[in-house]
């Protein structure tokens, strides 16, 4: 039997929040911190949630602080969530949200990096040290972003913005082997860890969730580091302390997916003695209405005085001008997934209260869908395993099955999201209300993923915010016609006709998706579609038209995708492909050849198309 050794956290002790100031700032500039901590949501901390492990670090600075209920990333994965951070932009509308980036998009129009404002101002700007930005950044940002950025090189008064990075709830921190887990035992014991209702109740899921705590436990421990150092410093009663998480995860299903577990991240802002008469709200309160990544530039560019530029989405949810009742009131927050390393999807999600809407625009890519960097973990793979000999339950088996095109759930009722509410006649209201608040945002916006990326890589990455206004009664159109989808074939089956026979590629592709979407009720559109699989002009809408023949057992796809990926030379186009090839080979059991001498070298290059390649050679 081999001998276990035991996982030791250091927990330091709960800091004092008393100073002496040393460095004297300007009445009207408070210093602000941002400590991020990655991929941790609400569901694993008692301060947010009764399951949760105990944080008393991070309670410490609720208790002279603010904590927030319902704090939001917009995107469930660290590019597409810290861009949207750092640009106080929707990512969908400037080309920011793909993760990970082929290729970087500027800031729209006039519009900087909110830091840069802060500098601009007479601030000390540093970064410690991610940035995982998918935009490009200017000089004029930071004053230094690397592992040495510290406030303490700024000059005497000076006030600063620092941003600590912690990494070590970072999903890689469970990417760990069966003989770790034989020989090592967790602090956390795995008997007593809570599991989501979509987790078979193994060994391995337990242990996974336990050392998961544990690293939360290590994390909170590394919270008080930072804030003692602050302390030391005299900085506590001048300096407003920001705790928050880049967006959810890491057990299966949460990173990367557009759940609550993905994206609900714990908020907790210490409020400064010297600056309390800035915020509305009583230290040691409670937060319910609605914050939203969107809204962190503004808020700190509010708290310091300075004016939010034009351009920037978010609205500020701290500062004298906020009034409690009118923060309480906010109660919308919208969410953003599309490709997440090489595997692709388009998933939008819209929480009005206590009802989350999620809207999959090709439902046929079901979540479980595989992805190399999520498959490491070992509970991924026991997941998915235990999936295909049968052995989950309707919950747990959800994951790995086709998707409908809408969900809507009551997220205080069932928290974990497993019962769909959209077919209930009994909510039609509610589903209806949601629907056209949903389509007005993302015509709003608009939204630029009804193109296809690499489209807009050759023809937007300019600037992408410019393209989709001037492409705007486009993207209408193609949204009008993916919710297509959403009603009876038979009601617009004329309407999908029509399309597939557009001039505009791009109608076609949504329309080619729609008939995926109601599978064999658009027989009828096989004649059609079998002729653009042959002659489009498109590469992507012969391979869309073959998996829509896969999916309903018409044709074997692979002549047609396997030829398009020979004859593309782009390779994020070879990305899609591939992940329709992936769908098909996994999803509905078809085989493929593919031989990758005959793609062009600057395709197969690519490191998201070798991460396919290296699968599909599996």
């Amino acid at each position: 039997m081999k001998q276990k050794t035991f996982l030791s956290i250091s927990l330091i002790p709960a800091f004092t929040l008393t100073a002496c100031t040393t460095f004297k700032n300007s009445e009207k500039h408070p210093n602000i911190v941002w400590i991020t901590s990655e991929d941790n949501s609400v569901h694993y901390m008692e301060l947010f949630d009764k399951n949760g492990t105990k944080t008393p670090n991070i309670e410490k600075l609720a208790n002279s602080g603010i904590i927030f209920t319902h704090a939001f990333s917009n995107a469930p994965v660290s590019s597409a969530a810290r861009s949207t951070l750092i640009s106080g932009c929707y990512g969908p509308r400037i080309a920011s949200h793909y993760h990970r980036k082929i290729s970087m998009v500027p800031m729209p129009g006039s519009v900087e990096m909110f830091p840069a404002y802060l500098r601009k101002a007479g601030y000390y700007t540093t970064n410690n040290f991610k940035e995982d930005y998918n935009i490009i950044k200017s000089d004029s940002v930071w004053d230094e972003s690397s592992r040495e950025a510290t406030w303490r090189n700024r000059r005497e008064g000076q006030p600063f913005f620092h941003v600590k990075n912690i990494g070590t709830t970072h999903e890689s921190r469970v990417h760990f082997t069966k003989e770790f887990m034989d020989s090592t035992q967790t602090i956390t014991s795995p008997d007593s860890c809570f599991l989501f209702p979509y987790h078979p109740k193994t060994r391995l899921l337990k242990y996974t969730n336990a050392l998961y705590r544990d690293k939360i436990r290590e994390m909170d421990s590394e919270v008080g580091e930072i804030v003692v150092e602050l302390e030391k410093d005299g900085l506590l009663e001048n300096t407003f302390i920001f705790y928050f998480s880049d967006h959810g995860g890491v057990l299966p299903g949460s990173k990367g997916y557009l759940a609550e577990t993905g994206l609900h991240v714990p908020l907790v802002v210490y409020i400064p003695p010297r600056y309390k008469n800035m915020v509305n709200m009583k230290p040691g309160s409670r937060c319910n209405g609605f914050v939203s990544f969107i809204d962190f530039g503004a808020t700190v560019l509010n708290l310091a005085g300075v004016d939010i530029p034009f351009g920037i989405d978010g609205k500020p949810f701290l500062g004298k001008n906020i009034k409690e009742k009118d923060l309480e009131a906010r109660n919308e927050t919208f969410g953003y997934a599309d490709r997440m390393d090489e595997k692709y999807d388009m998933v939008r999600s819209l929480r009005i209260g206590k009802y989350k809407y999620i809207r999959n625009y090709q439902p046929f890519n079901y979540d479980g869908l595989w992805n190399n960097y999520r498959y490491i973990q070992l509970a991924y793979r026991e997941w998915l395993e235990m999936f295909k000999k049968g052995e989950l339950n309707d919950i747990q088996a959800y994951f790995f099955r086709p998707k409908t095109p809408e969900l809507l759930f009551d997220v205080e009722a069932d928290p974990y999201e497993t019962n769909n509410l959209a077919g209930d006649p009994s909510f039609s209201s509610t589903l209806m209300k949601i629907r056209e608040k949903m389509i007005a945002r993302e015509k709003e916006m608009p939204d630029l993923s009804f193109f296809p990326e690499h489209y807009l890589i050759e023809h937007a990455f300019n600037d992408p915010a410019e393209f989709g206004q001037e492409h705007e009664r486009k993207i209408h159109k193609y949204i009008d016609i993916a919710n297509l989808m959403l009603s009876d074939f038979q009601s617009v089956r004329s309407a999908v006709r029509e399309s597939l026979g557009s001039g505009d590629p791009w109608e076609r592709y949504w329309a080619i998706i729609v008939c995926s979407s109601f599978r064999e009720e658009a027989n009828e559109m096989i004649p059609l579609i079998k002729n653009l699989s042959q002659t489009d002009t498109e590469y992507i809408n012969r391979v869309r038209s073959a998996e829509f023949l896969g999916i309903i057992k018409e044709e074997d796809p692979e002549a047609v995708m396997v030829k398009a990926l020979y004859g593309t030379n782009d390779p994020a186009e070879a990305l899609l492909i591939l992940n329709s090839i992936v769908l098909m080979k996994d999803g509905f059991d078809y085989s493929f050849i593919i031989q990758p001498e005959i793609i062009i070298p600057e395709v197969k290059n690519n490191s998201e198309v070798i991460r396919r390649l290296e699968y599909l050679s599996i």
